[in-house]
């Protein structure tokens, strides 16, 4: 069964469409699904002939069905519907199938369970692989000014095996955007499209730390970041760092246990979310410095108005501060 919800989750609709978008997550769940406004097959109910689409309402999407006229929901009722589960637990399964890790836990799941309207032991809503592939390009102009801001050269963007592409896949599904990155994280990847309408799609689990292949066997120090883009800025310094796949999961403990084991000091550097009343970021990171005591919490100070490692680069064009301001925080 699926673990109900407790006071650590923190887990949104909005947070998961920031990430992926509607059509991924029907392109997911409705395997029939091609194309917008083509009629397939429900999955939900007994259906021989095509009778549902995936149309647009209002700037949003819609699964249609014309042959139910109940059976009208959007991307997360229909995951909801499809479960018979609530609809925190649907947000969760979501979380889970596209290996975002936004949730604070990984959500228990169980994929044995009947599609609703269907009997059990007639049919089962199977869990879907997610594969993405993607078509590489050549490096530009263009993306020598985007990552030039953040003084991250062109060898350690390939050191840490990221390349630009043109368009990517998600299953059978293309998708393309005017500045995007793969990043390959074992034999997964994160798609990164700064400037896109969703800035990330992935199929990485919790498992995946970003760097950690790349950070030597022994050192002084070694920090704990929020983002691949934040990891190759401290690595520009010469100051190892790895960063899980969200900002909201918590490291493991024989992750904490070997970083400590390998350096002389661990140390955490989450988003100043200064912007934000609850200040996500560093709430995440006093949770992982109590956890773990004793690693040091590194922050930007409010009055910067500046969030991360790259923020901080990329406003002064340098090292030299950000470096004093990590040697007086730990």
């Amino acid at each position: 069964m699926i673990r109900s919800r407790n006071s650590e989750d923190h887990l949104s609709s909005e947070m998961i469409l920031s990430k992926i978008r509607e059509i991924d997550i029907f392109s997911y769940y409705c395997p029939n699904f091609k194309e917008l406004g083509v009629k397939f097959c429900s999955l939900i109910r007994e259906d021989s002939t095509p009778s549902v689409s995936i149309i647009q309402w209002h700037g949003s999407l819609l699964y249609k069905d014309f042959g139910h006229p109940d059976h009208t929901f959007n991307c997360f009722a229909y995951v909801k519907h499809a479960y018979n589960c609530n609809f925190y637990e649907a947000l969760m399964i979501i979380d889970n199938d596209f290996g975002l890790n936004l949730g604070s836990k990984r959500s228990q799941t169980s994929f044995t369970r009947g599609v609703m309207g269907m009997r059990s032991d007639k049919t089962v809503f199977n869990k879907k692989v997610v594969i993405i592939k993607k078509k590489a390009r050549e490096w530009m102009k263009k993306d020598a000014e985007f990552w030039s801001k953040y003084l991250i050269s062109k060898k350690t963007l390939r050191t840490f095996g990221v390349c630009p592409i043109s368009h990517y896949w998600i299953n059978e599904n293309r998708f393309s955007c005017d500045l995007s990155y793969a990043y390959r994280i074992g034999k997964k990847y994160k798609i990164y499209s700064p400037y896109g309408e969703v800035k990330w799609s992935s199929n990485t689990t919790k498992k995946h730390i970003q760097g950690y292949s790349q950070c030597p066997e022994r050192g002084d120090l070694c920090i704990i970041t929020s983002s691949l883009k934040d990891v190759m800025c401290l690595f520009e310094m010469g100051i190892p760092a790895i960063a899980m796949q969200s900002e909201m999961q918590m490291p493991g403990e024989e992750t904490i246990k070997t970083l400590k084991e390998r350096f002389k000091k661990v140390a955490v550097f989450y988003d100043n979310d200064f912007d934000n009343p609850n200040n996500p970021g560093q709430t995440m990171a006093a949770k992982i410095c109590q956890k773990y005591y004793p690693l040091k919490n590194i922050v930007i100070p409010d009055l910067y108005q500046l969030k991360d490692p790259s923020d901080y680069v990329a406003h002064f064009g340098r090292f030299e501060g950000l470096r004093t301001l990590i040697r007086i925080q730990t």
